[in-house]
């Protein structure tokens, strides 16, 4: 199966390799500009908050935030205007987020730039899930975006390793550079290789009716509202835990050089959600699989909680269990986004870009204002990370017992030419 789009009477394909490399590396913007600046935050702390450390920990909350409101944006402009302008436009606006942020002289400066980043990582974060949702449907979309998660979970995990490098060689400020190559190389792909998908015909005008009544139609679907709050739990966990992974391994387990490696080591471990899903969706489904991992992660959770809490754990089984239980929130993160995504976006696909804005957007946003109070919990031990992420499976698994898959399982959907 290739992805394919029709053009001016002329079609060009993509291989399915290619393309799920190319989505990838567009999906991947988002979490490479949050990882690669994690080795950063100790000498943006000294030299912009060397009274309040923690404050370093906002440079992530600024690029959430700006990705959050952009995501309500770029969704609708994509069905208006088609997704290769849109992506690459959005790539634009991060390129030049990227280039403040390289000059910033104070940290209010590094946060601004970072809302601009944001603003701009939601166009390949959101348009680029919809460009999927046009060439495929259904249990063979969750397979393609597992296959895009299994490439995507790829490079943030060596995004500390390459962050530490460029550090070394350049200092922090060297990692917005970086951002900016990035981001050129996925829109140059696109440009290059990629099609339209949307066509003239099948596009919406960008107005306010429009848009109201788009809106109206995607939060008046139960399960689609069920879905965007179960992505919601999923992304808050996770979230809250990349923001203070660097402090458990630097203050909690006095890992400070080792710890991009075992980031990285994690990471890899963690591709084996992705190709699990991929190799089990087309036969056991989406909602199973999304079942059965928040299940588990709600089992993993709760013993790491309790286990530290009681002090359960002896001094050399603290940092393998801690290690064991972060690597199973990514890996339950492949097992599943892709399926919540596919199950969310199935009955929408006449609104694909709309609806992945506002999927995109409600998750997003309303992850942040989890991952904070989990995060600003902190006490020196791993005790409120794991209760948090305690609380999101538990509560996404008793929703996930509540859906219903929604639409056809469709076959392939071509955006032009069958």
């Amino acid at each position: 199966m290739t992805a394919s789009a029709d053009q001016g009477g002329k079609r060009h394909r993509l291989s399915r390799g290619e393309f799920v490399a190319m989505i990838a590396v567009l999906f991947a913007t988002v979490a490479f500009s949050i990882d690669a600046m994690l080795p950063a935050f100790p000498e943006i702390a000294t030299e912009f908050s060397p009274d309040v450390p923690n404050r370093a920990q906002l440079v992530i909350a600024a690029f959430l935030l700006g990705l959050g409101l952009g995501i309500f944006v770029v969704g609708p402009v994509s069905d208006a205007f088609g997704r290769k302008a849109t992506i690459v436009g959005a790539i634009a606006l991060y390129v030049l987020g990227a280039i403040i942020a390289a000059s910033a002289a104070s940290l209010e400066a590094l946060l601004a730039a970072r809302v601009i980043q944001g603003l701009g990582a939601a166009g390949p974060r959101v348009v680029a899930l919809a460009l999927v949702r046009d060439l495929y449907a259904g249990r063979q979309m969750a397979q393609i975006v597992s296959f895009v998660m299994m490439v995507f979970v790829m490079i943030p995990s060596v995004a500390p390793l390459i962050g530490t490098a460029i550090i070394a060689g350049f200092g922090w400020r060297g990692i917005f550079w970086a951002f900016v190559v990035f981001g050129l190389i996925g829109a140059t792909w696109l440009t290059v290789r990629q099609e339209e998908t949307l066509p003239p015909e099948r596009r919406r005008p960008l107005n306010p009716a429009a848009l109201g009544a788009a809106l109206r139609e995607i939060v008046a679907h139960p399960m689609v509202r069920l879905y965007i709050l179960v992505m919601t739990l999923g992304f808050g966990q996770m979230f809250a835990l990349i923001a203070s992974i660097q402090q458990v391994y630097y203050d909690v387990y006095g890992i400070v050089q080792g710890f991009p490696w075992w980031f990285a080591f994690g990471g890899a471990i963690a591709i084996g959600g992705t190709v699990l899903n991929a190799t089990l969706v087309m036969r056991l489904g989406m909602r199973r699989l999304a079942t059965a991992a928040y299940a588990v992660q709600t089992v993993l959770s709760g013993l790491l909680a309790v286990a530290t809490l009681a002090g359960l754990l002896p001094p050399a089984l603290a940092f393998p269990a801690f290690f064991v239980w972060s690597t199973s929130i990514f890996f339950i993160a492949g097992m599943t986004f892709g399926n919540l995504n596919a199950l969310a976006l199935q009955p929408m696909g006449h609104i694909a870009g709309t609806a992945a804005s506002v999927v995109g957007a409600l998750s997003t946003v309303g992850s942040v204002l989890i991952a904070i109070p989990i995060g600003l919990a902190f006490n020196g031990t791993v005790v409120p990370l794991a209760v948090g992420a305690f609380l999101c499976s538990a509560a996404a698994w008793w929703l996930m017992g509540l859906s219903r898959e929604e639409g056809p399982d469709a076959q392939p959907v071509h955006a032009r030419g069958g």
